[in-house]
C-alpha cells in the first residue's frame, strides 16, 4: 500500500484551509485518511501551519511520500531537515547532540525570520493607518476651509444686501422728504 502525506481541502469557496493527512494514494482527496498530522491555513499572513512534528517525522521514516505542497510545508517546519540529520546520525557523520543543536539553531533562525516578518507587517499596517489618518485630516481641513469660505462669502453677500437695502431705504426716505416739499 502506497502512503502519501497530502493536503485535504476544507472551508468555503475562495477561503480554503487544509488538513495535513497521511492517506492511501487510492483514497479520494477529501476522503478516507489514515492519520491527521496537522493543518495549514494560507488565509493568514504569514500562513499558519500547525504540525505534529514527531508524527510527520515518523511517517517519513516509514516511507510515506509527501506531495509537492506537503513537502514544502514539511520543509518549512523543519521535518525534512530533521530526517536528513537523522540519516547523518545513523551513518555516524555526527552525533545526536550535534544534530539536535543544528535543528534547534535552524528553528531559532526560522522563528526570528517569522517574527521579523510579523513585525514588518504590523509596522506597514501602522504606517498605512497613520498615512490614512493624515490624509483624512487634510481632507477635513480643506472641507472646513471651504465651508468657512462659503460662510464668509454668504455673510459678505448678506451684509452687502443689507447695506444696499439700507441705502435704498435711505434713498426712498430722502425722496419721500423731497416730494412733499414741492
Amino acid at each position: 500500500m502506497a502512503v502519501k502525506i497530502r493536503l485535504q481541502r476544507h472551508g468555503k469557496k475562495n477561503f480554503a484551509f487544509f488538513h495535513i493527512v497521511v492517506a492511501d494514494t487510492r483514497a479520494p482527496r477529501d476522503g478516507r485518511f489514515i492519520e491527521q498530522i496537522g493543518s495549514y491555513n494560507p488565509n493568514t499572513n504569514p500562513a499558519t501551519v500547525v504540525l505534529n512534528f514527531e508524527r510527520a517525522l515518523a511517517w517519513l521514516n516509514v516511507g510515506a511520500q509527501p506531495t509537492l505542497t506537503a513537502k514544502r510545508i514539511l520543509s518549512y517546519e523543519g521535518v525534512l531537515l530533521a530526517k536528513h540529520l537523522e540519516g547523518g546520525v545513523k551513518k555516524g557523520a555526527l552525533t545526536q547532540e550535534q544534530a539536535d543543536a543544528k535543528l534547534a539553531a535552524w528553528k531559532a533562525e526560522k522563528a526570528a525570520k517569522i517574527n521579523a516578518k510579523k513585525e514588518g507587517l504590523s509596522k506597514e499596517a501602522a504606517a498605512a493607518y497613520k498615512a490614512a489618518v493624515e490624509a483624512e485630516a487634510k481632507v477635513n481641513q480643506e472641507r472646513a476651509e471651504a465651508i468657512a469660505k462659503r460662510k464668509a462669502e454668504a455673510e459678505e453677500a448678506a451684509r452687502a444686501a443689507a447695506e444696499a437695502a439700507a441705502a435704498e431705504a435711505a434713498a426712498q426716505a430722502a425722496e419721500a422728504e423731497e416730494t412733499p416739499a414741492e
